[in-house]
């Protein structure tokens, strides 16, 4: 047996870990896109939005003047009175905000609902490897690595989903926002992606026996006969 396997293993799993805090932090965040309308009027209030899976929040920002690279409200950071609201995701029959309908309500349920699914086999998959760390439980490892795998191809498809919602509201004619930008949370989500991903494929690789570097290692390895 590899005397390096276990170190290889609690390395990887570390990095794991990071993804999987990115992960929660993205799905539970509502900084994946920013939202701003045109402004009409200085020296006068504007709101801004800035959502995730699961909630929509509204910022009033007063815009005194408007500078050089300024065309809509904002920046979201300047500081204003704050609203957020839940998308009313499973409220089927009843019309919501106007922001739900332009943001087309089935792209949003997708995005959640695919992210649910990573969140499931990220922690699947940390259940697997820490009981892998008792003895003969190796092979907890392999499926363990599937998991982590499903989880970064996941998130980055709910990453799609949300990033087409955004794209085909902001070309709607009905929608007031004209600007867009991609938050912190977006990037927890990218991030979150390349590390389960690459390290799943690592910790498989880890747990695959070791093949034999020479012909007669396997002569040697075999159990004598009686």
């Amino acid at each position: 047996m590899d005397e390096s396997k276990p170190l290889k293993v609690r390395l990887t799993f570390s990095v794991i870990l990071v993804g999987v805090s990115l992960l929660f932090a993205a799905v539970v965040t509502d900084h994946w896109a920013v939202l701003s309308p045109k402004v009409e009027q200085f020296n006068a209030t504007c709101e801004a939005a800035h959502f995730g899976l699961w909630r929509l929040c509204t910022k009033r920002i007063f815009m005194p003047e408007q500078g050089p690279k300024e065309k809509g409200c904002g920046p979201i950071s300047l500081p204003g009175e704050h609203n957020c609201s839940y998308f009313k995701h499973f409220t089927p029959g009843q019309r919501s905000e106007i922001f739900e309908v332009t943001t087309q309500k089935e792209y949003s349920i997708s995005a959640a609902a695919i992210a649910i699914f990573s969140v499931g086999f990220a922690i699947i998959g940390t259940i697997c490897v820490l009981l892998s760390f008792r003895k003969k439980r190796d092979y907890l490892l392999k499926p363990a690595s599937m998991f982590y795998t499903f989880a970064g191809l996941c998130i980055i498809i709910s990453v799609e989903v949300m990033r087409q919602s955004v794209k085909r509201m902001i070309d709607s004619k009905e929608t007031v926002w004209i600007e867009y930008s991609y938050s912190w949370s977006f990037a927890c989500a990218c991030s979150s992606f390349v590390l389960l991903f690459i390290c799943g494929i690592t910790l498989l690789l880890i747990a695959l026996p070791r093949f034999p570097q020479n012909p007669w290692e396997t002569c040697m390895d075999a159990e004598p006969e009686h």
